[in-house]
């Protein structure tokens, strides 16, 4: 079991995340209740200690504001108040709340009794899901909890329960099925008999997804005991050896553990062809009969009644259901099975010690589905259970809820209206809505795809096909094309495919923002088989009336008609203060004012339950003037010269959220700089009027004039000041917190002489410093967007005090999209240049892009310019690939609407194959004979060839096989020049490879991310001339890609922050108790599983390793591992800076095999998604190399570290300190083979550059001098034996070299200081220099190559 931390402050840590006891196992799949909400409650091993019952209350107001009752709620509160946000002085403050956990005894019949250890929050509920999930449990489903003899309410917490105390006896009871509940044990029994099977999560099914971790460390590395000889194997594999020729192959990507399955328990399970039981046996108690065939072959017809399960007399033909001998009545199908088959019961025990062996987080399910891109042929087992469940009339088995459909928008905006005031309040809000949206999701994805599959009858079946519409599960389902001409004037289909998605950002900042009273609709936008489908919960009462009638606010024409609301004025002004929008007015046809707060077309609707609903949020964000032909508009010169207005296919182009917010701090701060520049000016010349006026009493007038030319002098200050802030934001800005000073203190100072001349003075200066920042209010700092101000269609209307406004909100809305192409772009580049954080695919690329504002639509011209630096040339191929990724999508989606359901596979292969394959003969192949009738029966498994194609279209509709491998490279020439403004220079995919260096493994794996294909798990030759890549057999299936919102845990966040903020200020334990409680309530809010909480493992492990504990860090490592397979997927780059990691915690831990079995891992999924040329391939390399000196494997070791110093030399140039250190390691290897020589030319490059950038007298340098002169040494020492040998001296001999081993200890050391963990006490003089040195490097500008990395290596080792 992993260490305990030590408690760090007087409130000691309340949960220890330690999921080592089988009742936490457990605990954690609790999530998988429907009824629950996803509370998902991590318990502490024993109890919570006595002197825990101090609450830290440092808010006394918070605290009293809480009702008596609420005194016990969740542990670590934390109110963040604005105050304290603000409030620099204060410290964030931090409630501990007590929690009591007390243990039980379950007593159930059939298995001894056991303790279990509870917590006074939770639900009886929670109870019960942990009993059916137990090993000696699992087999019961419908039994109830009673304490002395009083049965306990399932919905009850447990601190409510009179007379339940620490050793209380809770009894297991059976209670009588009903149908509903026989059902339910079925499914459940059906679960257990598969729950090892991976099929489910291949095939993207009930949120089940892949994990490696445990199959690539040979077992729980938690379970490795230290002390066991750890034989080192540590041969890498071929394919990751620095520069292997072959290309990365797929088949490791899933590494098939040998017995992944488990053992099969029965043959066929199912219910039976007597179903349903007629009246005279329902008479009798008969629910459901079922049919079973076991191993051994037998074959039983078993009943289910409302005591349980028992053998009938029935057989195929004949039904008779008296009970058979001998007579069985057994509670739970697992006991009566265990009797009637003695290999069930020994495989069914097997299954179970199995399944309890995994980590809990390998079977927990996950919030939202995950795909897998590749899948090994997975056999296609019997399983009439789910059969039956799919083509029921039911929807699915998770909607038994009473009443069967769910009303979705009903339970998405109760759980929004749940009351917010303190922690427990928020937290149970939180977690109903993330759990609600999240089972939304799920059904909005399978209702989509039964849509497009054509399994959903429309509302409006008479219409064209793409104008349908579809009601499925309370769920409306719309296509995304521009029907009855719509969006005509805004670019016709293209806009109508994008209006979706920007909808469903306009949903995300109003969920965001969270104004009581103002409701969106649950949104989600599922891309499949090339369709584009919005999927929304129904507003109440809207399928009644037309949308003319029911809309109360905005426009349903784009602006032609509009009308306005009170109401819908007040709650959207509220939102509109934060989103940074401008309530402004437009004409209407009557021309009429009419005054709105969002944008036209956002519609206002009150719904039959009353609320106030906003729907269509397409234009939320300012329109992106770069991409917008405008009339009589002029961009600047420095957005012309980049060939910008480029006119876009739609004219829906918005700015981003994250661009807006930086666009208003940045013109903030120039605000405040401005006024602080000005009033410094004023300040000094009060103060020499004052002088003045004490010395000289001169006449008025010559006081007068001097006035005037002072003015004047200001007013060419203001032009030079104008001028001068340009130079100013680009170059070493003033900090913010002192412009703020300067600007309060100057007022204070100045107030104390005359307050009527000086306000004077103060107005004037603000309002000049308002009117430089393109202000629109004259006295002060007023920047917001009105999002109509280019719409086509709407008219404006000027004020008529204000004539220019629309003048400035029309300027404003050009600054913002050139602050994005002259600051954002770049400032994002040069932010690259120091490679701290290198994406490694194009997923992570549009993640930064997006976190600075910048539009994919942007991306040709990054790449464009990404091209000249010669650092960058990784980033530049991998936006390269990403953008002809996305646009083989867009001709994808296109290619596929095309086509029809039987040709899916072989049109989806031929697509791949003149995309990707090198070979020529790409028509497909011609009509098998076995195809020839219309009504084709499907091809029989046996008499499958590989590599046929299938062209059963010969009908003319098989458009998709007049695709050539030419004309797809044209197309998508023009749709990268069309969409993105990049020229691609080849016109095939074996030059685009070379010229790009792309890999074609690489391409395909980004493809069919995007796309949702799912290719068969073998090896593809793409570069042969005469074989095809793909075959039909090889597309395996197409999923869907699913757009929604990410409902947050916004007090887990702000503990995060706050964690995070105490670990930069060097308070570690602080930081680490702070994100502790940060896990507790993203577990409370969020269950057991999401990218959230592997992030937060994730620091916690490494700030337990920096504190010292390996062994806790190991632990919590392993599980941000897990997860991130999980959430993220098994290759997705977060994912292998995970096993990185963990790699490291192993080596502390003394796992030296398991590290490099990790690094390996990692290697490979870096390989497969990037290729060996990137930044993060160096660190890979010198951690592979240094725990392989450490096992003495020096040639392997050099062979890493020297592709590790050629990476360290391309992106951080040759002078760099990281170039030192691998060189430094190099001279290390070479001497323990024994090859002085080298060793010694590889240190002095090391000395030199210490010397250049540390100077004689750092310590590094001294050392590196030491590390020369022992190595000259040892060349001379060995060269005078050489010498000896070649004269023939007798009895001369080479002399046994001295290699010292590295200690593990020294190699430890090594690994902490190249992944940036250093625990060296730095002098405060160090840390002054390397102060003076970054201000010295900041004042050069940016001189990019070496320098920037000396900065970043300086302050690497400052941290």
């Amino acid at each position: 079991m992993a260490n305990e931390v030590a408690p760090v402050t007087k409130e000691p840590i309340k949960q220890k995340n330690n999921l080592e006891n089988e009742t936490l196992k457990e605990n954690l799949e609790k999530t998988d209740n429907p009824s629950m909400n996803g509370h998902c409650e991590i318990k502490l091993n024993g109890t919570v200690p006595e002197s825990d019952n101090t609450t830290t209350k440092l808010d006394q107001k918070s605290a009293n504001n809480k009702d008596e009752d609420e005194s016990i709620v969740e542990k670590g509160e934390m109110e963040t108040s604005e105050k304290n946000c603000s409030d620099k002085k204060e410290e964030a403050e931090v409630v501990f709340i007590q929690e009591m956990g007390f243990m039980v005894k379950i007593v159930s019949p059939g298995t001894e009794a056991f303790d279990i250890q509870v917590s006074s929050m939770e639900l009886v509920q929670e109870i019960h899901q942990l009993l059916i999930d137990r090993e000696e449990t699992c087999h019961r489903t419908c039994f109830s909890l009673q304490l002395d003899g009083n049965t306990l309410d399932n919905f009850a917490e447990l601190k409510n329960i009179e007379g339940l105390k620490e050793g209380s006896v809770i009894k297991v009871v059976e209670e009588p099925y009903t149908m509903r509940e026989a059902r339910i044990h079925v499914r459940h029994v059906r679960d257990l008999l598969k729950s090892l099977d991976p099929a489910d999560s291949y095939n993207g099914v009930d949120c089940s997804s892949l994990s490696f971790l445990n199959i690539i460390t040979q077992g729980d590395i938690m379970e490795k005991k230290k002390n066991r000889a750890d034989s080192v194997d540590c041969t890498p594999p071929d394919y990751i050896m620095p520069n292997s020729k072959e290309r990365p192959p797929l088949l490791p990507l899933q590494p098939m553990a040998k017995e992944q399955k488990g053992p099969q328990c029965l043959k066929v399970l199912t219910t039976s062809g007597w179903n349903p039981p007629p009246g005279f046996r329902k008479m009798h108690g008969d629910l459901m009969y079922l049919y079973v065939v076991t191993m051994e072959d037998k074959h039983y017809h078993i009943t289910g009644c409302t005591r349980g399960f028992f053998l009938n007399q029935s057989t195929e033909e004949d039904f008779n259901p008296k009970p058979a001998t001998p007579n069985h009545l057994c509670h739970s199908l697992i006991e009566l099975l265990n009797q009637l088959s003695p290999s069930f019961k020994r495989n069914f025990t097997t299954l179970q010690k199995k399944r309890t062996l995994r980590h809990p987080f390998e079977r927990v399910a996950t919030p939202y589905q995950l795909y897998a891109w590749a899948s090994p042929q997975i056999d296609h087992t019997v399983d009439a259970i789910r059969a039956e469940d799919t083509f029921s009339s039911k929807l699915g088995y998770e909607e038994h809820i009473p009443g069967q459909t769910r009303d979705w928008n009903e339970e998405l905006q109760t759980t929004r209206e749940l009351p917010r005031k303190n922690l427990p309040e928020r937290l149970l809000r939180e977690r109903a809505i993330f759990k609600v949206h999240s089972d939304f999701v799920a059904g909005a994805t399978r209702g989509a795809v039964a849509v497009i599959d054509g399994n959903v009858m429309a509302i409006n079946p008479g219409e064209d096909s793409k104008m349908q519409m579809f009601i499925w599960n309370n769920i409306f389902f719309s296509l995304g094309f521009d029907v009855r001409d719509h969006y005509k004037e805004l670019g016709g289909d293209a806009a109508a495919f994008i209006a979706p998605r920007n909808d469903l950002q306009g949903v995300r900042v109003y969920s965001a923002v969270d104004i009581p009273g103002l409701y969106t609709l649950g949104t989600v936008v599922i891309d499949y088989r090339g369709y584009r489908v919005t999927a929304q919960s129904i507003i109440p009462g809207i399928l009644e009336r037309e949308q003319e009638q029911s809309v109360v606010y905005g426009s349903i024409d784009f602006g032609k008609t509009v009308i306005t609301h009170p109401k819908y004025m007040d709650l959207l002004n509220n939102a509109a203060q934060q989103l940074k929008m401008l309530p402004h007015k437009v004409l209407n046809d009557k021309n009429e004012e009419i005054e709105l707060c969002s944008s036209v077309e956002c519609k206002g609707i009150i719904g039959n339950d009353g609320r106030h609903y906003i729907l269509d949020l397409l234009r939320t964000f300012p329109p992106d003037v770069n991409f917008l032909k405008l009339e009589g508009e002029e961009l600047s010169k420095e957005v012309k010269s980049l060939n910008f207005p480029i006119e876009h296919k739609h004219k829906l182009c918005c700015l981003r959220q994250e661009l807006i917010d930086a666009f208003v701090e940045s013109r903030y701060m120039m605000f405040i700089k401005y006024a602080a520049f000005h009033l410094q000016q004023l300040g000094a010349k009060k103060h020499k009027e004052r002088e003045a006026q004490s010395v000289i009493s001169n006449s008025v007038l010559e006081e007068k004039e001097q006035k005037d030319e002072k003015s004047e002098v200001e007013d060419e200050k203001i032009r030079e000041m104008k001028d001068e802030e340009e130079k100013m934001t680009q170059e070493s800005p003033m900090e913010h917190a002192e412009a703020k000073k300067i600007v309060e203190s100057i007022t204070d100072s100045i107030t104390s002489g005359d307050k009527q001349e000086f306000e004077e003075s103060t107005k004037e200066i603000v309002k000049r410093a308002a009117s430089a920042v393109g202000s629109l209010k004259e006295t002060e700092f007023d920047i917001r967007f009105n999002p109509d101000v280019y719409s086509p269609g709407v008219r404006h209307v000027d004020k008529i005090d204000n004539p220019d406004s629309l003048k400035k909100q029309r300027q404003l809305v050009k600054d913002a999209a050139d602050f994005l192409v002259t600051n954002q772009i770049p400032s994002f580049i040069r932010e690259r240049l120091d490679h701290s954080l290198a994406p490694m695919d194009g997923m992570m690329l549009s993640e930064n892009l997006h976190s600075r504002g910048i539009n994919i639509r942007y991306l040709g011209k990054i790449t464009t310019m990404l091209s000249k630096i010669k650092q960058l040339e990784y980033l530049h191929s991998i936006a390269v690939s990403e953008l002809i990724t996305r646009a083989a999508k867009h001709l994808f989606n296109i290619y596929m609407q095309s086509t029809e359901m039987m040709s899916l596979s072989a049109a989806v292969s031929h697509f791949l194959n003149c995309f990707l394959s090198s070979c020529q003969a790409h028509y497909p192949q011609q009509i098998s004979d076995e195809m020839q009738s219309k009504t084709s029966k499907r091809r029989k498994q046996n008499g499958k060839r590989k590599g046929r194609l299938n062209t059963l279209l010969a009908d003319g509709n098989n458009e998709w096989a007049s695709l050539t491998p030419k004309s797809l490279w044209i197309q998508l020439r023009s749709e990268l020049k069309a969409y993105y403004d990049w020229e691609l220079k080849t016109d095939n995919i074996d030059s685009t490879v070379e010229t790009y260096a792309l890999q074609k493994i690489s391409l395909l794996r980004s493809f069919s991310l995007k796309t949702g294909i799912q290719i068969l798990l073998r090896e593809y030759s793409f570069d042969t001339k005469n074989k095809l890549t793909f075959f039909e057999e090889d597309i395996l299936n197409i999923f869907p890609i699913v757009k929604h919102i990410n409902p947050r845990a916004s007090d887990a966040y702000n503990f995060y922050t706050t964690g995070q903020t105490k670990i930069q200020q060097g308070y570690l334990k602080e930081g680490y108790e702070l994100i502790n409680e940060a896990l507790n309530l993203l577990n409370n809010v969020y269950g057991a599983m999401h990218p959230e909480i592997a992030q937060c493992l994730r620091m916690l492990a490494r700030l337990n390793y920096i504190m010292g504990d390996h062994a806790e860090a190991l632990a919590m490592q392993q599980k941000a591992l897990l997860m991130s397979e999980r959430v993220n997927g098994i290759d997705h780059p977060y994912t292998i800076s995970e096993y990185t990691q963990l790699a490291l915690y192993c080596f502390a831990n003394s796992q030296v095999s398991t590290a490099l079995k990790l690094l390996y891992r990692a290697r490979y999924l870096a390989l497969l998604v990037c290729g060996e040329n990137h930044p993060e391939m160096a660190l890979l390399d010198s951690n592979i190399s240094l725990i392989l000196h450490a096992v003495g494997e020096y040639e392997l070791s050099l062979r890493f570290l020297e592709k590790a110093l050629e990476l360290n030399m391309k992106y951080f140039g040759p002078k760099s300190l990281k170039v030192a250190v691998s060189y430094h390691l190099v001279a290390r290897t070479q001497s323990c083979m024994g090859d002085f020589r080298s060793a010694l030319n590889s240190e002095k490059e090391t000395y030199a550059i210490y010397k250049q950038q540390l100077g004689e007298d750092h310590e590094k340098t001294k050392e590196s001098s030491e590390c020369l002169r022992h190595l000259t040494h040892q060349a001379v020492v060995l060269q005078k034996k050489m010498n000896e040998i070649y004269t023939g001296k007798p009895g001369a001999g080479l002399p046994p070299i001295q290699i010292q081993p590295p200690s593990m200890g020294s190699v430890l050391d090594m690994l902490n200081v190249i992944n940036g963990i250093l625990f060296v006490q730095i002098s405060q003089q160090d840390i002054d220099n390397f102060k003076a040195e970054m201000e010295k490097l900041k004042l050069k500008g940016d001189e990019v190559s070496g320098e920037t990395e000396t900065q970043s290596s300086l302050a690497t080792a400052a941290s």
